[in-house]
């Protein structure tokens, strides 16, 4: 279905009495009755009553505004994302074939070389030539049993370690150095990224729901992918397809987000209810009368009580799409009053009666 605000030729933000008179408007000039010599007068008419009818309901209305504007803000992702991915595309040639992470390692143990050179001195304090026999001795006695751990805990680990871990080398116990040492490379490791989602809408109408076909969607890479539909299956779900979207290098591959369409045709979806015209002539309306219309599988009798309006509705239960618990909405006829093909006279006469009053 078109954007019903461009079918009435209104703003989003149009009152309730603007939309009225717009479809008046419209109704008026599209009638098929002023319109014999035009094929599609029918489908447009027909078309106006639809946006009127989505439009007119506040809770259709908001629904309607709610789904456009996240559709807007997928498409706004998509775009994102695509960029995102041609940026990568784009960098991709001038990465070396060497492991991020061993590359961050490399350049993150030289410095560590350097530190611990630095701080191999501050580890192992040299007496001063005129102090002391007892606090020449004692300082040795304390620097061998600092450099012997701090020794066995290189041996054990062989990454490089920071600054602090440098730095306090002369103090800390063999232990702390360790716990120091797993720290730092437990932060230095790269974590596991996503690529992004694949984006995508498919079309599909109220039979195939019915008859459960699998659409299918291609992936970036050309490869073709089946969606599953059938119960709880309507027009605005979402199907995400596990891994089966953008796929780049050292990332988890990215899923695919299907956003199913239900395209316009004999039905209209809302929800799991199934909407169809119910076309009645006047005496029909004013009287009642039984009748059939063309149900999901196939002819359904009806009844049209007396003095039935254009705004009235029949609900047949149980003739909807299915829901994920395996009921079924309902199909919901709607109540459209039409003129005969030729103007009749007595008919004519009966209405201008109504109209100024006199009574044959």
């Amino acid at each position: 279905m078109r954007d019903p605000y461009a079918v009435l030729g209104v703003k989003k933000n149009a009152g309730q009495e603007e939309i009225k008179a717009a479809w008046r408007s419209l109704a008026k000039a599209v009638h098929p009755d002023q319109n014999h010599d035009d094929p599609l007068a029918t489908v447009r008419f027909t078309e106006a009553g639809r946006a009127y009818d989505l439009l007119r309901d506040p809770d259709k209305r908001s629904r309607y505004d709610r789904q456009q504007r996240e559709a807007e803000l997928r498409r706004m992702e998509q775009m994102r994302r695509q960029q995102a991915e041609r940026k990568a595309r784009a960098e991709a040639p001038r990465m070396s074939g060497e492991d991020a992470e061993d590359m961050i390692a490399r350049i993150f143990g030289v410095d560590s070389r350097g530190q611990q050179a630095d701080a191999k001195p501050q580890a192992r304090p040299q007496p001063q030539a005129q102090a002391q026999a007892q606090a020449q001795a004692q300082a040795q006695t304390q620097a061998q049993a600092s450099a012997a751990p701090a020794q066995d805990a290189r041996k054990a680990v062989e990454d490089p370690v920071s600054e602090e871990t440098a730095s306090a080398r002369a103090s800390a116990p063999a232990s702390a150095l360790i716990s120091a040492i797993i720290r730092r490379i437990r932060g230095s490791r790269a974590k596991v990224e996503k690529a992004p989602d694949l984006a995508t809408e498919i079309t599909v109408t109220v039979e195939d729901i019915l008859n459960r076909v699998r659409p299918t969607i291609e992936t970036p890479e050309g490869q073709t992918i089946r969606v599953p539909i059938g119960a709880g299956t309507t027009d605005g779900q979402v199907i995400r397809l596990k891994e089966a979207g953008y796929r780049i290098d050292n990332l988890k591959r990215g899923d695919a987000v299907v956003t199913v369409r239900v395209a316009p045709g004999r039905f209209r979806v809302d929800g799991f209810d199934l909407k169809v015209d119910l076309p009645v002539t006047i005496e029909n309306a004013v009287l009642g009368c039984e009748t059939t219309i063309e149900g999901p599988a196939g002819p359904l009798s009806v009844t049209v009580p007396a003095w039935s309006g254009s705004d009235q509705t029949i609900r047949i239960e149980g003739e909807g799409l299915t829901k994920e618990n395996g009921e079924r909405g309902d199909l919901i006829a709607e109540i459209r009053l039409l003129l005969w093909e030729k103007p009749d006279a007595r008919m004519i006469d009966l209405m201008r009666s109504q109209r100024e009053g006199l009574y044959l």
